[in-house]
């Protein structure tokens, strides 16, 4: 079963072109370690929030911008010894320096436990980070399918991934934890709906607002008040 590296960073506005010519050249040794895409997004559209957000996720700077990044590989045991031979690669040390402050990336693996579609032509992305109660893992990914299968899918999403924290790393300045303000007994999920653009996604945004006009809202299997989410442009995607 798929495996996937998610990750948040914040990065200087200005270096947009070097996070792409990075990303380009960490993407040969990731591919030769077993890794099978890797991607990134750039975020056009991230609200601020009252409790949780991208900003605060990553101690952004008001001159940073959000990424929203994944790597795939074919199950969790390929990236733990991918990750572990890496440090030991002579290739290591001729990449380029990283445009970015890494102290500040939160990232961690995570298992695919919904995955529906094709995101092939997506030039848009809506990516989620949230806390869910270990105990109601059944209930939400039955609340994930029920909002694919009715929501998403029918207003032109291209693809759902809902990704259930499996090695998510607690760090010295920030991490997904701290992100989501998550409590004992809860996991990390990072998940995200992909588009053909923002338009088709702003426009599904407001048709499902409109089909729950007048509706009770269901009941939610987590605190949706700590979940965050943004609009991304895709940037970079490398596939084996």
């Amino acid at each position: 079963m798929a495996y996937y590296t998610g990750s948040v960073l914040a990065v200087p506005t200005a270096n947009r072109q070097k996070l792409i010519d990075h990303a380009a050249a960490m993407w040969p040794l990731f591919r030769k370690y077993g890794a099978t895409r890797m991607t990134d997004h750039w975020g056009i559209d991230v609200p601020k929030g009252k409790l949780t957000d991208f900003y605060g996720a990553v101690a952004a700077g008001p001159d940073e911008a959000i990424v929203f990044s994944w790597m795939e590989w074919p199950d969790r045991a390929v990236a733990d010894k991918a990750w572990e031979d890496m440090m030991q690669d002579g290739d290591m040390q001729s990449l380029p320096e990283m445009p970015f402050d890494g102290k500040r990336m939160i990232f961690g693996g995570f298992d695919p436990i919904l995955s529906e579609g094709n995101d092939k032509g997506a030039g848009y992305l809506q990516g989620f980070v949230l806390a869910v109660p270990e105990a109601n893992k059944a209930a939400y990914l039955a609340m994930a399918r029920t909002a694919w299968d009715e929501a998403f899918k029918p207003y032109g999403c291209l693809a759902l991934v809902e990704a259930w924290g499996a090695d998510v790393p607690r760090g010295q300045q920030t991490d997904f934890y701290r992100a989501t303000k998550a409590e004992a007994g809860e996991v990390v999920v990072f998940s995200w709906t992909a588009w053909p653009d923002k338009a088709v996604c702003d426009a599904a945004g407001k048709a499902m607002e409109a089909d729950m006009e007048g509706k009770d809202f269901p009941e939610m299997p987590f605190d949706g008040k700590r979940m965050f989410w943004a609009g991304f442009e895709r940037i970079t995607d490398f596939q084996a």
